[in-house]
């Protein structure tokens, strides 16, 4: 698995680092909650192992933004805060598992598998879009045009996702933000034109369309 480790103790961080690798596994980590937002922005893995107390964003907030941008990825929790409210916000955050420290590498291997397997059997969902050039597959988070892999950012991908999956309908920029960014978010509506351009870049100008009045769709 690839495995992103978000963990500011290096007397937990780099056993655990090891331990995971000599498991067959590839791990990155981040030690501190800034860096593993741009790393888990940045990457794809098979799971995040976010500890609760980092410095400069704690683990909460971060799986809470990442979950917000759309990131479906498997989050474990590692924390020895594990208060049962501790445990319940951290699952109402998005996260899908919670273990205590200390753990044992058995019990964190056997938490990963369990997690991960229940994303690999969900149903994949592979959903063509702009007359067959795009292909959108939910499971795996991938997109591809014209055959070729596209690598998007987890808020890039979440807007082309809410397209998709209801092409052929117009989506006016408050119903993206609220659909994309949250309920909560309170920055401005035309972040979301920023967005779609990126995404354009990436794909095809005529990849995702736009009217003036209507907002914008995919075919």
């Amino acid at each position: 698995m690839r495995l992103l480790l978000v963990e500011d103790d290096a007397r937990i961080a780099h056993p655990t680092v090891r331990a995971l690798t000599d498991a067959g596994h590839r791990v990155k980590l981040a030690t501190d909650g800034e860096s593993g937002l741009s790393l888990a922005r940045a990457g794809a893995y098979d799971a995040l192992l976010l500890d609760v107390m980092l410095p400069r964003l704690d683990g909460f907030m971060l799986a809470r933004t990442l979950r917000g941008e759309g990131l479906q990825t498997p989050i474990v929790f590692l924390t020895a805060r594990s208060t049962l409210t501790d445990r319940v916000d951290g699952l109402d955050l998005g996260g899908d598992a919670y273990l205590s420290k200390p753990f044992e590498l058995p019990e964190l291997l056997a938490t990963l598998r369990a997690v991960t397997r229940r994303t690999e059997t969900a149903k994949s969902a592979q959903v063509e879009f702009a007359s067959g050039a795009g292909l959108l597959d939910t499971r795996r988070r991938q997109v591809l045009w014209q055959g070729q892999s596209v690598g998007l950012t987890a808020r890039e991908y979440g807007l082309l996702e809410a397209l998709v999956l209801s092409q052929g309908r117009w989506f006016t920029r408050e119903e993206l933000l609220s659909k994309v960014w949250g309920p909560d978010f309170s920055g401005e509506a035309r972040v979301v034109d920023v967005y779609v351009s990126y995404v354009r870049r990436k794909l095809s100008p005529e990849a995702l369309l736009s009217s003036r009045g209507l907002g914008y769709r995919v075919l």
